[in-house]
């Protein structure tokens, strides 16, 4: 069979439209995907952290709650490194030295862990190290999407930032199962050098970034105009009050520290099975997500967040069945009971959290809606990090340990009530569209410094290429474009 020079362009087209979204593969592009793609192949360890703190250092469920609570500090100060990066060029180069450095810092983290690190200092420090050395790179690399998606045409807008994210994905997606399939043939330790190598790539690949040095000095008059800016805005009611109602919601304590040690220690899941348990739920996020695109999207958002909080406590609670050993009362194994749990609450939890995304979106008003998203995530990382140290402590209370699950009930009880805890303020969340809430008078768009595209980066988690515009408002997409927090 011939193929004409034509036919094999069409096809060639095709693919590249297909796989690439129009993109044209380059060195650039290469580099750009190659870091997505570590951040989500990063996964690889996150069953080997929790078994290596729960079996080698013989933690308890509280010190492993209190523990990864402190990992998740980066993240609450993510915008930080961008204003670093903008403002303290290495050499006259502002993106790729920091990459380099990222790459570094997070294989040394893994090989620390693979090696040296013997106490739960010298791991509360490694582990987050490599929680810093990917919140950098997040911020450079999206940055640089930033940069780049300012030269699409309107037919490929957005279609760089879906390339990226699904290069993520698919990373994580590729780890799911596999994170627990290496734990069932080698070492904790083994998994963590393993996973050191990936950094690595982030450091090669940096080379590939094209920037030019930069031989003027940062304009500090930019940042200052973007400082003024951002607090006129947090200071308007329309927006310190939805974000003040997500904390609440985002900060009630977790469960999932003891819940890990009972399902291995008391039932006895394997590694592989809990690998299988998260490519489940994996696939099952994106489900939620097209679910909540689908049907979802035009509810109001207090009306949403009435009905998900009460929902999700209900569904939270047959975590119950499981904790008392009920299921196998009814006739339904640990393995399968836990799987279609997991199943349902990850679409419940994931479809749930859209909504967070989507208003705080809206809540960003021209000017300083990249910044000030990047400070709404921030807020959340925090009521995250509440959440895991407030777990800490009522397992602490409640005498739970490693072999001790007596009151795990009570603390399944009391995660799930607490989750109802910000319904009385439903009220502060704005009845329709947030935007038509929030004064913009004062609020004059400014040239903002080049950050990360954390906003439209996280609506987009689903990596389907229409998702953004269905979600998020397209004048918020342009100036997301435009602007970097």
């Amino acid at each position: 069979m011939v193929v004409s020079s034509s036919g094999f362009s069409k096809l060639k087209n095709s693919l590249t439209n297909l796989t690439l979204f129009g993109k044209r593969l380059t060195p650039e592009l290469v580099a750009i995907l190659s870091v997505y793609f570590v951040q989500g192949i990063l996964g690889l360890a996150r069953l080997a952290v929790s078994f290596f703190l729960k079996d080698e250092l013989a933690l308890s469920p509280a010190e492993v709650s209190a523990l990864m609570g402190i990992s998740a500090l980066p993240w609450m100060v993510k915008p930080l490194f961008g204003f670093i990066s903008d403002g303290l060029p290495i050499l006259g180069y502002r993106r790729r030295p920091y990459l380099i450095l990222s790459g570094f810092l997070g294989s040394a983290a893994w090989i620390g862990l693979a090696t040296v690190v013997h106490s739960v200092w010298a791991a509360t420090v490694a582990i987050a190290l490599s929680s810093l050395s990917v919140a950098i790179s997040d911020v450079i690399v999206d940055s640089l999407v930033v940069e780049r998606a300012r030269g699409e045409s309107i037919s490929h807008a957005g279609s760089l930032q879906s390339l990226s994210w699904g290069t993520s994905a698919l990373g994580g997606l590729i780890t799911a199962y596999f994170s627990g399939f290496l734990l069932e043939h080698f070492s904790n330790r083994t998994v963590f050098a393993i996973t050191a190598t990936f950094p690595l790539i982030v450091s090669m690949v940096a080379w590939l970034i094209a920037e030019s040095p930069i031989i003027e000095k940062p304009d500090l008059s930019t940042a200052w105009q973007q400082v003024k800016q951002l607090k006129k805005a947090v200071t308007q009611k329309a927006i310190w009050l939805p974000t003040a109602f997500l904390f609440l919601w985002q900060c009630t304590p977790t469960a999932d520290a003891a819940f890990f040690f009972f399902t291995t220690n008391e039932l006895g899941f394997q590694p592989e099975f809990l690998g299988r348990v998260r490519l489940v739920t994996s696939v099952a996020s994106l489900v939620a997500v097209w679910l909540f695109q689908r049907f979802f999207k035009n509810v109001p958002f207090r009306t949403f967040f009435a009905w998900t909080t009460v929902l999700s406590a209900a569904l939270g609670m047959t975590m119950l069945l499981l904790v008392t050993h009920t299921n196998r009362a009814l006739g339904i194994d640990d393995h399968w009971f836990s799987l279609g749990d997991s199943l349902i609450l990850t679409v419940m939890g994931q479809i749930a959290y859209m909504p967070v995304l989507v208003l705080a979106a809206r809540l960003c008003p021209p000017g300083v809606e990249a910044t000030l998203f990047a400070l709404l995530m921030s807020v959340t990382n925090l009521a995250h990090l509440l959440s895991y140290e407030f777990g800490a402590l009522l397992m602490h209370w409640l005498g739970i340990t490693e072999h001790n699950f007596q009151s795990l009930w009570i603390l399944v009880v009391i995660a799930n009530l607490s989750t109802l805890i910000p319904l009385p303020f439903i009220n502060w969340l704005p009845k329709g569209d947030p935007q038509a809430e929030i004064s913009e008078q004062h609020l004059q768009p400014v040239p903002a410094l080049e950050l990360d595209s954390t906003a439209s980066k996280h609506l987009a988690q689903a990596f389907l290429p229409d998702l953004m515009s269905e979600l998020v408002p397209q004048s918020f997409l342009r100036e997301a474009e435009k602007t970097a927090d």
